[in-house]
C-alpha cells in the first residue's frame, strides 16, 4: 500500500479539526468573554532509509542529508488565546468586565468552584448576587433589595445606596489568576475549572498588583476576529482539498499498476 494514502488521510483528519475549532470560534463571536482557540499540530515518525550522517563510502563519506520520509501529522492540542476582548459598554450596573488579569469566582451546585470572565450578573430573589445562570458569585454578596442604587469601584468594593441616602459596603469582589491558564477545563457556560495543569488558583483583589481591575456597565467582548477566522477556514478547506487530491491520485497510481500487464 502507497504510503501517501495513509498520510494524506492524516492530512484530512488534522484540517477536519481545523475547521471544527475554527466553527466554534466564529460561533461564539458574540459570546461574553470567549477566548478562541487555535489547533496546533506536529508531524508524526519518519521512515528513515537512510538517516543523515551515514557513512557512505570506504574513504568515510557521509550522507548530507540522507532519505527521509514523513507519515503525516497528528493534533498536538488546541491551545486557547488569552488576548483580551474590547470592553463593551452596556449601562447595566450589575455588569462587571475584568480590565486586565484574573477571572470572576462562581459557586457551582456541586459546590466547587467556577472561573469565569463574563460578569454579566444579576441578583437572586433573596438579593444574592449571581450569574447568568444562577450560580454564585464568589464570595457571597448580598444587596438589600430596598437599595436605590449599585456601585461597584475599579477595587471590586459593591456598595449599595438606601432609600434614605445611606451608603453601605456590602461586599468585595475577589479575582483568581492561574500560573498556566491556557491549562483550565472549559465546562462551558462561559466558566472554566481548574486542573494540574492550570495550577492551584491564586486569589486577589481588582487592583491589587498583578490583577486587573474591574469596570462597572462593561462586559468583556469575544476575542473572536471574523476576518482572520474566514482566513483561517479558507486556508484549512484548501489544504483538506489538497490531501483529498493526493489520494485521488494515489489511487490512479494504484489503478496504473495493477493494469501493467
Amino acid at each position: 500500500m502507497m504510503r501517501s494514502l495513509s498520510i494524506a488521510a492524516t492530512g484530512m483528519q488534522a484540517q477536519q479539526t481545523n475547521v471544527e475549532v475554527i466553527s466554534n470560534n466564529i460561533a461564539n463571536v458574540s459570546t461574553t468573554g470567549f477566548k478562541r482557540s487555535m489547533a496546533a499540530f506536529q508531524d508524526l515518525l519518519y521512515q528513515s532509509a537512510a538517516r543523515p550522517g551515514t557513512v557512505s563510502s570506504e574513504q568515510g563519506t557521509v550522507l548530507p542529508t540522507g532519505t527521509q520520509i514523513g507519515l503525516g501529522v497528528r493534533n498536538a492540542g488546541v491551545n486557547r488565546v488569552l488576548t483580551q476582548g474590547s470592553l463593551t459598554q452596556t449601562d447595566n450596573p450589575l455588569n462587571v468586565a475584568v480590565d486586565g488579569r484574573g477571572y470572576f469566582g462562581v459557586k457551582l451546585p456541586s459546590g466547587d468552584t467556577a472561573y469565569t470572565r463574563d460578569g454579566s450578573f444579576n441578583l437572586s430573589s433573596t438579593g444574592m448576587l449571581v450569574n447568568s445562570e444562577g450560580f454564585q458569585v464568589e464570595p457571597g454578596i448580598s444587596i438589600n433589595p430596598t437599595s436605590t442604587a449599585v456601585t461597584i469601584n475599579q477595587a471590586g468594593q459593591v456598595i449599595e445606596t438606601l432609600p434614605n441616602g445611606k451608603q453601605n459596603t456590602v461586599g468585595q469582589l475577589q479575582l483568581f489568576q492561574f500560573a498556566n491558564e491556557a491549562g483550565l477545563v472549559a465546562l462551558g457556560g462561559n466558566n472554566f475549572q481548574q486542573s494540574e495543569a492550570s495550577g492551584d488558583p491564586v486569589q486577589g483583589l481588582p487592583t491589587d498588583q498583578g490583577f486587573g481591575s474591574v469596570r462597572q456597565g462593561y462586559l468583556e467582548s469575544s476575542n473572536v476576529n471574523v476576518v482572520q477566522e474566514i482566513t483561517s477556514l479558507i486556508q484549512a478547506q484548501r489544504a483538506y482539498e489538497l490531501n483529498s487530491k493526493i489520494i485521488q491520485a494515489a489511487d490512479q497510481m494504484l489503478q496504473t499498476t495493477n493494469q501493467a500487464r
